[in-house]
């Protein structure tokens, strides 16, 4: 019998990614979400036909025993979020509850219908459960490159829910003995990302110059440096986690950072273009608190469950310019039509 997995966020860049991991696997994929009239969610129906879906909110304890009962998952991935740093900022009460109490949430659900009650139940293996954690827990990093034993320090609303929702996993395994784990990704990217991200909005950027829609990009902190990867291969990350004989978290990067101005180099290159007759650096898209500097270690993922990156810097920048160059000139828009990515 096939197993079945149960994906939040799965309107998402990495839900979608992780499905399409899961039904090559043969799984049986069910995508929680809040409704049927979000955009995304027909988007999700065309490019994922063989997803089913079921309502809940991680906002709603309620909805949530309701998903799991309903689905009887042998496997949870908890993806939903608000991921976007910025906005973290502007809602960070929502963030707050979306993105750290959703976790808990989550995990109450899988506890009370695995009908665990007590110290290290005895059901505990019934449903595995993987949680987002993210390398913006790192924050005001302690050291480079960041381990799973670095010290967190977040700099961010977004940064503190995730390390919230980090040590209620990491309780909910040692007090419950859950299968729960945690994969501290750090930034993956692909064509799917939301165009509010750094690296779709220099691609989008170019893609427009280069189709002559627009002139200039307008960017901020072009010193900050990032560990970039291929979401795809960090979705593979995720099943490798769960399907682990033991639970345990990992640091899932490339090891290997590159600045936005690095980015912005490439994807002008890709596009036959030079960045420095179009990019214009705007301080009042810096952020209250930056985040200077973010490198994994991968040496643990790679050791125990045989991980390895794929995609390289490069070869991801390129890709992105390719596919919204195409985008655009198919006349889809992700600033005016929010079915898009």
């Amino acid at each position: 019998m096939a197993k079945r997995a149960l994906v939040t966020g799965i309107t998402g860049q990495d839900g979608s990614y992780l499905a399409e991991h899961l039904l090559s696997e043969g799984y049986e994929v069910w995508g929680l979400v809040r409704g049927q009239a979000n955009p995304r969610v027909s988007r999700v129906r065309k490019l994922l036909q063989d997803v089913q879906l079921v309502r809940g909110d991680l906002l709603d304890q309620g909805s949530l025993i309701s998903a799991v009962e309903k689905v009887q998952p042998d496997e949870v991935y908890n993806l939903g979020a608000i991921s976007f740093v910025p906005m973290s900022w502007e809602q960070a009460e929502l963030t707050a509850e979306v993105t750290g109490m959703g976790v808990l949430r989550m995990l109450e659900a899988i506890r009370v219908c695995s009908g665990i009650t007590g110290s290290r139940g005895s059901a505990a293996d019934q449903i595995r459960f993987y949680q987002a954690s993210s390398s913006e827990m790192f924050g005001q990093v302690r050291e480079t490159p960041q381990t799973e034993s670095t010290p967190f320090h977040p700099r961010s609303p977004y940064g503190v829910a995730k390390t919230y929702g980090h040590f209620l996993t990491q309780n909910y395994r040692e007090s419950y003995g859950m299968f729960a784990v945690s994969g501290i990704l750090f930034n993956h990217e692909s064509p799917r990302r939301g165009a509010e991200f750094v690296t779709r909005k220099v691609t989008l950027g170019v893609a427009r110059i280069k189709l002559g829609l627009a002139t200039e990009l307008r960017l901020g902190n072009l010193e900050a440096r990032r560990d970039w990867g291929y979401a795809g291969d960090y979705a593979r990350a995720m099943h490798l986690m769960l399907t682990a004989a033991e639970p345990e978290d990992y640091v899932i990067g490339t090891g290997r950072t590159r600045s936005v101005r690095e980015l912005v180099e490439a994807a002008f290159t890709a596009a036959g273009l030079d960045w420095e007759q179009h990019v214009v650096c705007d301080q009042t898209l810096h952020r209250p608190a930056e985040v200077d500097l973010l490198c994994a270690d991968p040496k643990k993922a790679r050791t125990q469950l045989g991980w390895e990156p794929t995609v390289s810097f490069e070869e991801l920048v390129t890709m992105m310019v390719e596919a919204d160059l195409q985008l655009l000139a198919d006349g889809h828009d992700p600033d005016h039509d929010s079915s898009w990515p």
